[in-house]
């Protein structure tokens, strides 16, 4: 990636020469000058616009987009996308709690996933209407049919099948074999949704599938969602007819420097989830996350100092591995480039933090342009799992986030305070 040709796929360019990095229409540096270093920034434009791409890819079916909120939870994104008729995917009730603060008329829209949910948890999700329960274990349904008999309120549910399906992706992330801890052996599916067909408290109301994230090929999709397909038909004969299928997320970005079109993207996702369901008029769910929202993002740092130890150069910025885990986590690739960039020669330098860990990296043996002490740099492709992620390790503070719609900017979460990380703490017995 050359600094003066970014590609499309993300809202951060330069737009003359000389000039700075923007987002949009406005100027990282400025940003950066404002609120400080290190600092989250997200194009609006940019989540809206991938929003629009799915509404538009299955507008010929009944559909709702649910955005996995574990990707970039941001009350102001959140707000964004429920203004825009997205619904939401959650995994905790602290993120159903998130969504109903912004948009409360939103809990009909909300499906509620993951394999651990705990009773003030599904207490919650059921005083507040949410759409369905994404179940994941026998265990978790009699725990949801005692909890709604106890509260009088029915429970819609979707069993998370597991439809040992590979898809090529990293291991930490990949969930749909049988080995993985998610969901229900496709198999076991049938007896189970058969078992509780007459409980007063429970409404089959969907089947769910989700075989991981970061997938970049659409086959794997719709080989699962094929597989699904035909266990809602035998539920059908049996006289348990399922109102929603949902397809689930995982619909992968390119990271690295070459062209992407989103576009085409999710076209051929569309593609090959309505062949298999070619025949099914129910409503569809999907669930993307990392794709409205990654690519929408960068994390600005600056440079504090540059150091060689021996063949080595290392570029040390003010962010560190406590704002972006997914380098020393995933060992995720991020592009890294100068907000103004110099003159020079590309060398070849290690981009880390400041936290006493030796795995606080962004980047080995990356070749970069010149770089100084007080240069800011971006990290792109940082708008999911980003500050989602972020932890106050080395009791560090967390980033400042900005939102940017058009040519405006305004601050989403202000930077933590010494006092907020203390707060909670107690040195004396009370």
């Amino acid at each position: 990636m050359t600094t003066s040709s970014i590609p499309p796929a993300r809202p951060f360019h330069y737009p003359r020469p000389k000039a700075p990095l923007h987002c949009g229409k406005v100027s990282l540096q400025a940003l950066a000058r404002r609120y400080g270093t290190p600092l989250y920034v997200y194009s609006a434009d940019q989540i809206l616009e991938r929003l629009q791409l799915f509404q538009q890819a299955f507008a010929g079916r009944e559909h709702l987009v649910c955005y996995a909120v574990k990707a970039n939870s941001a009350l102001a994104i959140l707000k964004l996308l429920a203004d825009h008729g997205a619904g939401f995917d959650i995994v905790s009730g602290g993120e159903l709690q998130r969504v109903l603060a912004v948009a409360p008329q939103a809990a009909e829209r909300v499906v509620f996933s993951g394999v651990g949910k705990t009773i003030p948890e599904i207490d919650l999700a059921l005083n507040a209407g949410i759409l369905q329960f994404n179940v994941e274990s026998e265990g978790e349904l009699e725990l949801l049919a005692e909890r709604a008999r106890k509260l009088k309120r029915k429970a819609r549910f979707a069993l998370r099948v597991n439809p040992d399906v590979f898809a090529e992706t990293h291991p930490y992330i990949s969930t749909g074999l049988r080995e993985h801890k998610f969901g229900i052996d496709i198999r076991k599916a049938l007896g189970i949704y058969r078992s509780v067909a007459g409980n007063r408290w429970l409404q089959p109301h969907g089947i769910s599938v989700h075989i991981g994230s970061q997938i970049r090929s659409s086959e794997p999709f719709g080989s699962a969602v094929a597989r699904v397909h035909k266990l809602v038909r035998q539920l059908e004969r049996e006289g348990i007819p399922l109102k929603v299928v949902d397809a689930g997320g995982g619909l992968g970005i390119d990271y690295h420097a070459g062209h992407f079109d989103a576009a085409a993207k999710v076209a051929e996702y569309a593609e090959a989830i309505s062949a298999a369901l070619q025949g099914y008029n129910g409503r569809l769910l999907l669930e993307p996350g990392r794709f409205l929202v990654a690519q929408a993002g960068a994390l600005v740092g600056r440079v504090l100092h540059t150091k060689r130890n021996g063949s080595k150069t290392f570029v040390i910025a003010d962010a560190a591995m406590n704002d972006l885990i997914r380098p020393a986590l995933y060992q995720a690739h991020h592009e890294i480039v100068p907000v103004s960039p110099r003159p020079g020669k590309k060398h070849v330098v290690d981009v880390v933090g400041p936290v006493c860990e030796s795995g606080d990296f962004f980047a080995r043996d990356r070749e970069l342009p010149p770089l100084r002490a007080g240069d800011l740099i971006a990290l792109l492709d940082a708008g999911a799992y980003g500050m989602a992620q972020s932890s106050n390790y080395n009791t560090r503070l967390r980033p400042a986030e900005v939102l940017v719609q058009g040519g405006k900017a305004r601050l989403i979460r202000r930077r933590e305070t010494i006092a907020d990380l203390l707060a909670p703490e107690q040195i004396t017995a009370q």
